[in-house]
């Protein structure tokens, strides 16, 4: 990049020395300082990084993620906010239904919901973010969790009118909101500290990014059950270098922007889930690692997932696998079907 500089102000030289009307009314002095500025930009590289995304920042980017519980159901489609998500974990709730934990640290979203009920496992994960997590409702697993401030945490069950709203255009459980505003309004009333940043995550340099190698997989489909209606589906856009999501046939978008949700990193891992009641609840282990597939740039490699201190990563011989730059989806399936049965490469048909 810096030979390039360098030759862009040698052209501007000869172009300046070669016109001899241009020599004699104007002095070098200009050219000097397009060589300044332009080697100055080369050089220099951003400051500061966002911890989740690996993205480079002039401002600081220091700060406390928030992890939001994220309806799913069909009725809750599409979602506000999840645009903005650095990271979102997708995970089963009960029976067939999957919910989404939004993680947000590098953007702040006005609006996030339909927000839903806790369950253990979701907790788990925001408690290895030292993310502040929000919810509306619980399980009694994760009601035990949260009574006890094993994570800090506000609950539309305590704050429901207040912090939380409720849309009209939506029919309750699907219609609970939270305003990023009145996350910070109720950490600062429980007196939550806002300042402390995530685990920083393991990124490639932009050029690594574009020399990444692994098996064509232009789309992917996850299957939750024989149902599509919860089915994730997702297309690698090359014009963008990301990839799209769609549920059941409809592209995943925010509710308010219209914007599509474009991810950068689709990491698939296999679990042991459990389901533990009679309202199919579920038991899903975090902790002792397994098989997955990770998905970047148009590719697909087979590696393991470990979890490091509470966060969830990918692993090849023995070694953390970076990920691209940029916003990452992490979906959790049973390993009874398992990753063969549950997930589809190439598929041709998007509905």
């Amino acid at each position: 990049m810096k030979n390039w500089a360098v030759a862009i102000t040698a052209v501007l030289l000869l172009l300046t020395g070669c016109n001899d009307k241009e020599k004699a009314s104007g002095p070098k002095e200009p050219v000097k300082e397009v060589e300044e500025v332009i080697q100055e930009e080369v050089e220099n590289e951003l400051p500061y990084v966002f911890p989740l995304t690996g993205v480079g920042s002039e401002a600081k980017t220091d700060g406390r993620a928030v992890a939001v519980i994220i309806n799913n159901h069909p009725k809750a489609r599409p979602q506000s906010g999840l645009n903005k998500a650095d990271i979102v974990y997708e995970l089963l709730a009960e029976g067939d239904v999957t919910r989404f934990l939004a993680v947000f640290q590098s953007e702040k979203p006005d609006n996030m919901g339909p927000v839903r009920s806790a369950r253990d496992y979701y907790i788990d994960l925001a408690k290895g973010l030292d993310a502040l997590f929000i919810a509306h409702g619980y399980s009694e697993e994760a009601r035990e969790l949260l009574e006890r401030e094993f994570v800090d945490n506000l609950n539309g069950m305590v704050y429901d009118g207040t912090l939380f709203k409720r849309a009209s255009f939506r029919d309750a459980p699907h219609n609970s909101y939270i305003t990023y505003e009145n996350v910070l309004k109720g950490a600062k009333e429980k007196k939550y500290s806002m300042n402390q940043s995530p685990p920083d995550f393991h990124f490639l340099s932009e050029k690594d990014s574009q020399s990444i190698t692994g098996d064509e997989a232009n789309t992917v489909m996850i299957s939750y059950s024989a149902s599509e209606i919860f089915n994730s589906i997702y297309e690698y856009d090359e014009s963008v270098g990301k990839y799209k999501r769609y549920s059941n046939g409809d592209q995943t978008i925010d509710y308010e922007t219209k914007e599509p949700i474009l991810l950068d990193n689709l990491f698939i891992i296999e679990t042991k889930h459990q389901v533990i009641d009679e309202a199919a609840h579920k038991e899903i282990d975090l902790v002792s690692g397994g098989s997955g597939y990770l998905l970047q740039k148009g590719k697909v490699m087979k590696v393991e997932w470990k979890n490091d201190n509470g966060v969830i990563v990918p692993i090849r011989d023995g070694e953390v696998v970076p990920f691209v730059q940029g916003k990452t989806w992490v979906n959790v399936v049973p390993t009874n079907p398992g990753l063969q049965s549950s997930v589809s490469f190439n598929v041709n048909n998007l509905n």
